[in-house]
């Protein structure tokens, strides 16, 4: 039996006048301490985007919240990613508490009552510290050039900066990375304040869902049970995702990418077939899920900050992360069924 998800729907909902009325309280200090003793109950429980203000009023200015921060690390312990860690309330951090709900069997609506609190903090930090080692300094390169044919003539796309390699390591966007540790030098063995995600999923994934409505992977066992989602960006309107199902025929690592004007899209002034080289910052990241359907899988991404921000070229884009945790439970055979 599949679980209708329309409900997500209606608590992601708000008329623009409670929008308007909505006032944000005034921004607590973001620090791995007011993170770890943040209280879950202070998050509104229904989300209220920001409505966008027309000229001469002045933008409210956002700040991240201590205790979405701790909220988007247990989601993701559980199973359940919201994405980025970066510390702002969102549609992504709604589906994964929707997705939450039904791992665990309540309600789904996707709003923080007390029995999702109550389910989801257990209690104990989840901020921790990370001592800097040689070889993190050592891993980093040239900045990526967005150009497809420039980036065609290096051997590897990997990080530019030792901040751009642990935030992604831990999970997290940059700028709370550079938030939770101001005048950070990243030398070895100096202590940084990250987040403490916990281990990657085990298990073995028999079915997965690719949600075109909710812009959500999910990844069920043998038992129809949900024990992963993942917010994605999947396909557009110039270039969508199919429909149906279709199989996992294999998975590989650190993918090169065939760039093909003719088959897929055109980048700038390329018109020509190139091979981009392997790297977490290449066209489909760190990780690639092969699909029977030509030319499509479920793939990483250079910029983890805009999933389901942007759209992709027909592709199931995911966080690196993700994809990488979900590579580590499927085999060929597995379907994935596009559904909404």
């Amino acid at each position: 039996m599949r679980v209708a998800l329309a409900p997500l729907a209606f608590a992601l909902i708000v008329t623009a006048a409670a929008a308007q009325d909505a006032v944000a309280p005034p921004a607590l200090p973001l620090t791995a301490e007011t993170i770890n003793a943040a209280d879950l109950s202070t998050i509104p429980a229904v989300y209220t985007p920001p409505v966008e203000q027309a000229d001469p009023a002045p933008a409210v200015e956002r700040h991240p919240d201590p205790a979405v921060v701790r909220l988007q690390v247990l989601l993701d312990r559980a199973g359940a990613s919201p994405g980025v860690i970066d510390g702002f309330d969102g549609d992504n951090v709604r589906k994964a508490v929707f997705a939450f709900e039904l791992m665990r069997g309540l309600p789904p609506d996707g709003a923080l009552d007390p029995e999702v609190l109550a389910a989801l903090d257990t209690g104990g930090p989840v901020i921790g510290d990370y001592a800097v080692i040689a070889d993190d300094l050592n891993a980093i390169g040239e900045p990526i050039p967005k150009d497809y044919a420039e980036q065609a003539k290096r051997k590897f796309l990997g990080y530019a900066s030792i901040e751009e390699s642990l935030a992604e390591r831990f999970h997290m966007d940059i700028d709370l990375l550079k938030a939770l540790n101001p005048g950070a030098r990243y030398a070895v063995g100096e202590p940084v304040f990250v987040a403490a995600y916990g281990p990657d999923l085990k298990g073995e994934v028999a079915r997965i869902e690719a949600d075109k409505t909710l812009r959500q992977v999910r990844a069920y066992d043998a038992d129809n049970r949900l024990i992963a989602a993942y917010p994605a960006t999947i396909g557009s309107e110039d270039n969508p995702s199919p429909s149906g199902t279709h199989i996992v025929e294999g998975v590989a690592p650190m993918p090169e990418y065939t760039y093909n004007p003719r088959i897929n899209f055109q980048q700038g002034d390329n018109t020509k077939v190139l091979t981009i080289p392997p790297g977490p910052n290449g066209p489909v990241g760190s990780m690639w899920i092969d699909l029977s359907e030509p030319t499509f899988g479920i793939h990483g991404t250079p910029e983890p900050s805009l999933i389901d921000k942007t759209a992709s070229h027909g592709c199931v884009r995911l966080t690196n992360w993700d994809a990488n945790e979900l590579a580590k439970m499927v085999k060929p055979g597995v379907p994935v069924d596009f559904v909404g």
